[in-house]
């Protein structure tokens, strides 16, 4: 290389950092007579000033959010989770994450533990990690229940708070609105967003839309009497207010209910890890009695061995979900899954499968048509009749080759159990007899 380009380089440079020097001076003139100096005054103060759980929830939620296992986990808590915290998409980010990551911090354990057990029982440590992956539903509803739980609790307060109100303001929507201005609880969200709906242009119509919302049906009723009461005024029974009446039922009906769910809470505070015990337990188990009674290694490495084991699996994980079913406290069921467009609908428009389907969909106006579209309205199903069939069908296909994979493994089983049959005797503590 030349001196002159050298030096045509080294002076290109020198001009370029004078332009961008000079360039940074102008902008930041610029920027400090603008909107933008008024802006960091404003967010002075509002920062977080170290590192916090806040933001570490926050950037856990968006690192979630790209998982693909764990995304479909994350929108199942946000619809659930949307409905508490209205209009407050920070705390949804917020508590989605922290469940998941309560979750997390079980499961991922209790796995690492399943892989190392059952590492010699291929079988085995696949269906403990199928069942593992069920209990994370349960883990997240249970979290979700709690939250539902204490907006039931902070219901009570905000009803008393009401009824005091409405004496100093003789108006529901103000009563309403002087009690939602506390922040600190999330009823208050809800309490809010009734206000709105008192006293929006069309109020029957926004209460239809908060039906659909409510977190539960107390507060239903709470924003249908405050409607009832706002459009055609309150009247006295007994000389008391027919309003405050209808407020005192609903807080007396909400008493009753967290009391039965406490009850709940308690009587079945164990069982749920009671019931996943024996499975968590059978491996050691197998490992102990082989170990110190020799002759069990033949029934345990044989076929009927392996039978009773995945019998044992099962009995627990139907155990377990009665014990989920039972524990239900009754708060009012999110439909977290997509209705309007749900995997059997993707899977139903594809025609070579619409036409395998519609084979076994019985005929309209046949007497099987008829029984099963009653049994559908019976049971408030939003399944339609496609959909119904394509669980069937799905649910035959899973279970044929789990089957198929069940029968393999116990011939396989059974096979090797006759080449490597001992030829030696034991006696009843393990000691091996030779033969003579």
């Amino acid at each position: 290389m030349s001196n002159n380009m050298l030096f045509y380089i080294m002076g290109g440079a020198a001009l370029a950092f004078v332009i961008i020097v000079i360039g940074y001076v102008i902008l930041s003139k610029k920027m400090q007579k603008s909107e933008y100096k008024r802006i960091q005054k404003l967010q002075q103060g509002t920062k977080e000033s170290k590192f916090s759980s806040e933001i570490l929830f926050q950037r856990l939620y968006l690192t979630y959010i790209k998982i693909p296992f764990l995304k479909r986990y994350v929108l199942k808590l946000r619809r659930r989770l949307e409905i508490v915290n209205i209009d407050d998409e920070y705390i949804t980010r917020k508590d989605t994450a922290k469940i998941l990551t309560k979750t997390l911090a079980i499961i991922v354990p209790i796995m690492v533990l399943s892989v190392i057990v059952a590492k010699t029982n291929y079988l085995l440590m696949f269906i403990l990690l199928i069942f593992e992956v069920f209990m994370v539903d349960a883990l997240m509803d249970g979290s979700v229940d709690k939250i539902d739980n204490n907006l039931l609790k902070e219901q009570i307060d905000f009803f008393s708070e009401i009824r005091h109100a409405y004496h100093e303001f003789n108006m529901v929507e103000e009563a309403i609105y002087q009690v939602s201005q506390d922040d600190e609880k999330n009823v208050s969200s809800q309490g809010e967003k009734i206000y709105e709906v008192l006293i929006s242009d069309d109020p029957e119509t926004e209460l239809e839309k908060y039906y659909d919302i409510a977190p539960n049906s107390f507060l239903k009723e709470f924003a249908g009497v405050s409607y009832l009461t706002k459009e055609f005024g309150d009247r006295k029974v007994d000389g008391a207010s027919l309003y405050l009446k209808n407020v005192n039922n609903i807080t007396q009906e909400m008493q009753l209910e967290i009391l039965k769910r406490d009850k709940l809470n308690y009587v079945f505070q164990s069982l749920s890890v009671i019931s996943i015990a024996p499975v968590l337990l059978l491996e050691p188990l197998k490992s102990w009695a082989v170990s110190n009674f020799s002759f069990t290694a033949n029934w345990y490495l044989g076929k009927p061995g392996m039978i009773v084991q995945i019998f044992i699996l099962l009995i627990t994980f139907l155990s377990y979900i009665l014990v989920r079913k039972l524990k239900d406290n009754g708060s009012t069921g999110i439909n977290t899954k997509n209705t309007e467009n749900p995997w059997q609908e993707k899977i139903y428009k594809k025609k070579p499968i619409k036409k395998v389907v519609d084979l076994f969909i019985p005929k309209q106006g046949t007497k099987e048509y008829r029984k099963v579209t009653q049994m559908l309205k019976d049971a408030a199903s939003p399944l339609k009749m496609e959909w119904l069939y394509i669980n069937r069908i799905s649910i035959a296909i899973v279970t044929f080759f789990a089957s198929i994979i069940i029968f393999s493994q116990l011939h396989t089983i059974a096979i090797d159990y006759v080449y490597t049959e001992p030829t030696t005797d034991y006696d009843i503590i393990g000691r091996t007899l030779r033969k003579r």
